[in-house]
């Protein structure tokens, strides 16, 4: 028995299948809130009616709208969020888009409480990593803002009260973390999600399987956090087809939703992630490679890679991908070819040129020292990326 612990958020309700307005609206009234700030997808609230009937929903209570939230968070536009939201008193944020959205209102929740007016004033807040592969937490004073996320992907980061925004002058995702940072409640409503361009609905959701494979692979996991990932596995690789096939079924979306809402548990709970999770997060701040690409490219190969130290524990991920005597780097390829995601770094713009600095900043990420196969320095990091170079 290896003694193991599950840590919880202040997340209190988790709405399924109910429309976005009617759920959002009836927590803003039960939190008492009155000038509620909406932090907005673009494309939602320029090309739908989603958000303007949440704010109609809202009613007085709505207070501005917000959009302008690029890829991955720059730090640059969650100051600007923060200002608009400090400019009108905002006393709850409500996000309404895919994951950059939602880690911007999160990191943002940190802007209003110390009063960041600078893109400088975010450096101390950031996690890092020690010389021996440790992440280290600042400590600080948690936001008093509380804040309801609507995702509309499927990377997951609604449920972590750990979030992401990039430093554009070295062009680096950083890690901010509090548990005040976790909302108090997420909406899962899949008729919301139709909007969502397929492949960004489809790589998000392979990032949500690298979320439960890369915790069925760990040594670090525990019987609570597999049975959450199988089911996860099981509801993605069923899902993400289906609505491949037919865009409107609701029912697999929402199935989607909940296997990514189940693949975060094992993350937020304290299972660590690997390589795949530590060279995506430098793919997607450093090479501009979407969140869910990075999944896509990244996926197999390190669970090729770790299957010489791990692969008793890979039968579980092939058990739960339907075809237990496979080997899981082979059903994960199967499953993203078949979704029609690229599968190499040559197809998302990444070369060989780039792979130094790739690897000195995985080494720098918190889970670069995590993954069940030890990744001890830059060279190790290299081979994975020939692997996945094509």
């Amino acid at each position: 028995m290896r003694p193991s612990a599950v840590v919880l958020t202040r997340t209190q309700m988790v709405s399924l299948g109910v429309p976005a307005a009617q759920s959002v609206a009836a927590e803003v009234e039960k939190s008492g809130a009155k000038r509620v700030f909406v932090l907005a997808s673009h494309t939602l609230a320029s090309g739908t009616d989603e958000i303007s009937r949440i704010e109609q929903a809202l009613g007085s209570r709505h207070a501005a709208t917000h959009t302008g939230i690029r890829p991955h968070g720059p730090r640059e536009d969650v100051l600007a969020a923060a200002n608009h939201a400090r400019a009108v008193h905002a006393d709850l944020i409500v996000t309404v888009g895919g994951g950059s959205v939602t880690d911007a209102g999160q990191v943002m929740l940190l802007c209003l409480k110390h009063n960041f007016s600078t893109v400088d004033d975010f450096e101390p807040y950031h996690a890092s990593v020690d010389e021996n592969g440790n992440m280290v937490l600042p400590e600080f004073e948690g936001p008093d803002i509380p804040i309801i996320c609507v995702p509309t992907t499927l990377s997951g980061g609604e449920f972590n009260p750990l979030s992401g925004a990039t430093d554009t002058a070295i062009k680096q995702k950083q890690p901010y973390a509090h548990p005040a940072m976790a909302p108090i409640a997420v909406v899962l409503d899949p008729a919301i999600t139709v909007h969502t361009p397929e492949w960004l609905w489809l790589s998000t959701g392979v990032r949500a399987v690298d979320h439960a494979s890369e915790a069925l692979g760990s040594h670090l996991s525990n019987a609570f956090f597999d049975g959450m990932a199988e089911s996860a596995l099981k509801l993605l690789s069923e899902g993400l087809p289906r609505v491949k096939a037919d865009p409107l079924d609701l029912e697999a979306r929402l199935n989607c939703q909940i296997g990514a809402w189940q693949s975060m548990i094992p993350i937020v709970g304290g299972a660590p992630m690997g390589a795949s999770h530590a060279i995506g997060h430098v793919l997607g701040g450093t090479c501009d490679v979407s969140h869910g690409h990075t999944s896509c490219v990244m996926a197999p190969y390190v669970q090729a890679w770790n299957a010489v130290v791990n692969a008793d524990r890979q039968k579980r991920i092939s058990a739960a991908l339907g075809h237990p005597e496979k080997p899981a780097s082979e059903l994960l390829d199967t499953l993203i070819r078949g979704l029609g995601m690229p599968r190499t770094l040559r197809e998302v713009g990444v070369d060989e040129s780039q792979f130094p600095l790739i690897a000195g900043y995985t080494l720098e990420d918190m889970w670069g020292r995590t993954n069940p196969r030890p990744i001890r320095n830059a060279d190790d990091v290299i081979e994975v990326l020939h692997l996945a170079l094509g």
